[in-house]
C-alpha cells in the first residue's frame, strides 16, 4: 500500500507541474509579446481563460499519455507525444481566438498569430524540458555512483544496436556494480568503432586472446555480458562459449520482461538458452490490455509454468495475484521472487490442494478473480503409469475442482493448462489431461449456449526447456558428472520451446478467448505452435558440445529404452478435432469435440468409484468409453507410433 501511495503522489507531482506549466506558458508569452497598458488588459482576462483553458489540457496530456512514462526515461517517443499535444491545444487557442473572440465579436484577437506560434515554442520547451532535465540529473547521479561503488568491468558480446541498449542501461542504473569496458562483436564492420565511448575490441572469436591480454594489463573483466545477436547460431556460441571455460569468468544473458533499457534485467547464462530460437513475436501490447488491472489466480504457481506465469503476469499490469500452491517451499520462491522484482502487482500465496473442493471454493470465491490459470498436475508419464489413482484424483477431479470454483467465484475467463500428450494418449497423464479438457469445454458450452461472458478453454503444448523433470536439467546433470547421458530412445522426438515463450502463448491464446470475434466463440483448445521437431538423440549430441565436450569421445550417449506409456512422436490435435486459424501468431485452435455434462459427471461418478476400490481396470474402462483411441494403449506396443499425419506435421510449422 505504500508503494501505491507513493507512485500516486509522484503522478500528482506530475499531472500538478503539466498544469502550472500550461498557465506558466501563456503568462510568459504575453510578458514577451506585449508590454504596457496592452499586457496589463491582456492579464486582467487572463485568470478567467485560465479556468477553463488549464483543466483542457489536463485531459489532453492524459490523451497523449504524458502520465504514463517515467521521467527518469524520457525519450524521443515521450518528445513526440509532448509535441503532439502542445499541437492541439496550440489548434484549440487558434480556434478560440479566431472564432469565438474574433474582431466580429469583440473588435481585436486576444491572442493574435505571433502569440499563438510563441506558446507552442513556449509550451514545447517547458513540459520537454524538465523531463530531459530530471533525465540528465538521474544520469548523472547513476554515473557518479557507479563510479563510486568500485563497478565491476564487463566485456559486452553482439551487435552494436543491442550493446548500446545495455550500455544505456547500466549508465542508468539498471544493471547495478556493472560498467562497460569492451565490446567484442560478431561482425567484422564493427572493429574499431565505438559505442558510447566503449571500444570495440575484436570478434567474438578472439574473446579468450582479448580477456588474457585484458588480464595481463591489470585491467581483466569481471563479467562477461552475452546480447541476444552473440547467441544466435550465426555467431557460433558453441565456439566462443568453449573458448571462455578456460577464461573462469561468469556469463550473462540479456533477459528484459518488457521493451526497452528501463526492463532490461540480467540472468545466468544456460545451456538451454542455446538449443532453440524464439519463433514467435510477442504483442506485448495486446497482452498488457488483457491483463492491466485484472485479479488472478494461478493454481500450482510454484512449478516452472505455474511460476513464470505468475511473473509474467506481474509483469503486464495484473492489479492482484493470488498464487495458489500445495507445496509450501515451492509458495514461498515464487512470492519472494514477485516480491524481489519490485512489480506493482499486489501479491498473495495460499497453501492449498486442488483436490480439496472445500478448500478450493471459498478460496476462490472470497478473492473474486476476473482470470483463473490452472498449471497444477501431475506430469510425468513413468510416476502416473505406476500410480495411476494419483493422476485421476489431481489431474481429472482438482481440475472440475478448480473450474467449478472458478464459476462459483464468476471469473471472467478460465485457463487449463493442458499438454500435447492428451491427444490420443497413451499415458494416464495424457487420459487425464484429456478428461480435464473435456470437463471445461462442456462447462464453456453452458455459458455460449446461455450467452454468458465467461470463457472456459484449454491450452495445449509440449515440452518446455528448462522446466522441473524435463530432459535438458537432466542432461546437464548427467553431463555434470561427466555422462553417460541417457536417451530412451535415438529415434524419439519431441517438440521444444523455452518457458517464456510458452507463458507468453498460453496468456495470448487466453486474450483471444476474450475477444469478440466469431472464431473466439467456437475455440475452446487452443494449441501453441511448438516450431519444428527436435530428434533427443540429437538434443543430447548439440549439450555434450556447447558443453566443450565432443559425444562418444569425452561424453558417452546410452540408450536405455522406451519407457511404459510413452511414445516417439508427439500430436497436437487429434483426428476428429476440426483445426481453427486464430490470426494469432503463434496459436492455433481446435473446435470442441466434448460429451454434454450429464454424461461427463456420470462418468466422474464411475470414476471415483473406481478409485475408492483401487481398480484400474475400472478407471481404464471409464477413459476408455470417454476418450476417443484411448483403448490403443491396451494394444499398441510401447514406443511404437504411427508417423505423423499431414495435419500433424501442419500443426508444428511455426
Amino acid at each position: 500500500m505504500a508503494q501505491r501511495s507513493k507512485h500516486s503522489l509522484k503522478k500528482l507531482a506530475v499531472i500538478l507541474h503539466d498544469l502550472v506549466a500550461t498557465a506558466l506558458a501563456i503568462w510568459l508569452v504575453f510578458i514577451v509579446r506585449f508590454e504596457g497598458d496592452q499586457l496589463g488588459e491582456h492579464l486582467r482576462y487572463l485568470p478567467r481563460f485560465l479556468l477553463f483553458f488549464v483543466p483542457f489540457s489536463g485531459l489532453v496530456y492524459w490523451f497523449f499519455s504524458l502520465y504514463r512514462s517515467k521521467w527518469r526515461f524520457a525519450s524521443l517517443p515521450d518528445l513526440s507525444n509532448i509535441v503532439k499535444a502542445t499541437s492541439i491545444l496550440t489548434l484549440t487557442l487558434v480556434v478560440v481566438d479566431y472564432v469565438l473572440v474574433s474582431p466580429d465579436f469583440y473588435g481585436a484577437f486576444y491572442f493574435g498569430k505571433i502569440s499563438i506560434g510563441l506558446y507552442w515554442l513556449v509550451q514545447v520547451s517547458l513540459l520537454g524540458g524538465s523531463r530531459l532535465a530530471y533525465r540528465y540529473f538521474k544520469f548523472s547521479r547513476s554515473r557518479r555512483n557507479a563510479a563510486r561503488e568500485a563497478s565491476l568491468p564487463a566485456l559486452l558480446l553482439g551487435r552494436g544496436f543491442e550493446v548500446e541498449m545495455v550500455i544505456r542501461a547500466m549508465e542508468a542504473g539498471t544493471m547495478r556494480k556493472l560498467r562497460p569496458a569492451g565490446i567484442l562483436s560478431p561482425r567484422v564492420d564493427d572493429l574499431g568503432q565505438t559505442i558510447r565511448g566503449v571500444p570495440v575490441l575484436g570478434l567474438l572469436s578472439e574473446i579468450e586472446r582479448i580477456a588474457g591480454d585484458a588480464a595481463e594489463r591489470g585491467e581483466g573483466f569481471r563479467r562477461i555480458v552475452a546480447t541476444p545477436s552473440a547467441l544466435l547460431p550465426e555467431a557460433e556460441p558453441e565456439k566462443w562459449l568453449a573458448r571462455t571455460r578456460k577464461l573462469a569468468l561468469p556469463i550473462s544473458r540479456i533477459d528484459t520482461l518488457g521493451e526497452g533499457v528501463r526492463d532490461a534485467e540480467l540472468a545466468p547464462l544456460e545451456i538451454e538458452d542455446l538449443l532453440v530460437r524464439s519463433t514467435v513475436r510477442i504483442d506485448r501490447e495486446r497482452l498488457g490490455a488483457f491483463l492491466k488491472g485484472k485479479r488472478v489466480i494461478v493454481t500450482g504457481g510454484g512449478g516452472s509454468i505455474g511460476s513464470e506465469i505468475c511473473l509474467r503476469c506481474a509483469a503486464f499490469g495484473a492489479a492482484e495475484l493470488l498464487i495458489v500452491e500445495s507445496s509450501e517451499p515451492a509458495l514461498f520462491q515464487v512470492t519472494e521472487q514477485l516480491i524481489a522484482q519490485a512489480h506493482e502487482t499486489l501479491v498473495s500465496g495460499a497453501l492449498a490442494d486442488v483436490r480439496d473442493r472445500d478448500r478450493i471454493t471459498p478460496l476462490f470465491t472470497a478473492f473474486k478473480p476476473d482470470i483463473v490459470i490452472h498449471a497444477a498436475a501431475l506430469k510425468h508419464v513413468p510416476y502416473l503409469e505406476a500410480d495411476w489413482s494419483e493422476g485421476v484424483k489431481t489431474n481429472i477431479f482438482g481440475s472440475v475442482n478448480v473450474t467449478d470454483a472458478a464459476i462459483a467465484a464468476n471469473a471472467k475467463t478460465f485457463v487449463l493448462i493442458s499438454t500435447d500428450k492428451a491427444i490420443e494418449p497413451v499415458s494416464m497423464l495424457g487420459a487425464t489431461k484429456r478428461f480435464a479438457e473435456m470437463y471445461a469445454q462442456s462447462r464453456d458450452a453452458e455459458f455460449v449456449a446461455a450467452a454468458a461472458g465467461m470463457r472456459l478453454v484449454a491450452v495445449r503444448f509440449g515440452n518446455v526447456l528448462g522446466s522441473v523433470g524435463s530432459v535438458v536439467p537432466k542432461f546437464k546433470a548427467q553431463i555434470a558428472r561427466g555422462g553417460p547421458l541417457t536417451v530412451t530412445s535415438p529415434d524419439m522426438i519431441r517438440y521444444f520451446m523455452t518457458i517464456r515463450e510458452a507463458c507468453d502463448l498460453v496468456l495470448t491464446a487466453a486474450s483471444h478467448a476474450r475477444s469478440d470475434g466469431p472464431e473466439a466463440e467456437r475455440a475452446a483448445v487452443y494449441v501453441l505452435k511448438m516450431g519444428q521437431p527436435v530428434k533427443i538423440m540429437d538434443l543430447a549430441e548439440r549439450m555434450i558440445r556447447l558443453a566443450g565436450f565432443e559425444p562418444g569421445e569425452d561424453i558417452e550417449i546410452a540408450v536405455t529404452g522406451v519407457r511404459p506409456g510413452e511414445r516417439l512422436n508427439e500430436i497436437l490435435f487429434a483426428r476428429d478435432e476440426p483445426m481453427a486459424e486464430t490470426g494469432l501468431d503463434g496459436v492455433m485452435a481446435a473446435k470442441p469435440v466434448f460429451a454434454n455434462r450429464a454424461r461427463l459427471q456420470a462418468w466422474l461418478a464411475r470414476l471415483e468409484v473406481a478409485l475408492k476400490a483401487d481398480d484400474r481396470i475400472a478407471a481404464d474402462s471409464v477413459l476408455d468409453e470417454a476418450i476417443p483411441d484411448f483403448s490403443l494403449r491396451q494394444s499398441t506396443p510401447p514406443g511404437a507410433a504411427a508417423p505423423p499425419s499431414s495435419r500433424q506435421a501442419a500443426a508444428s510449422r511455426p
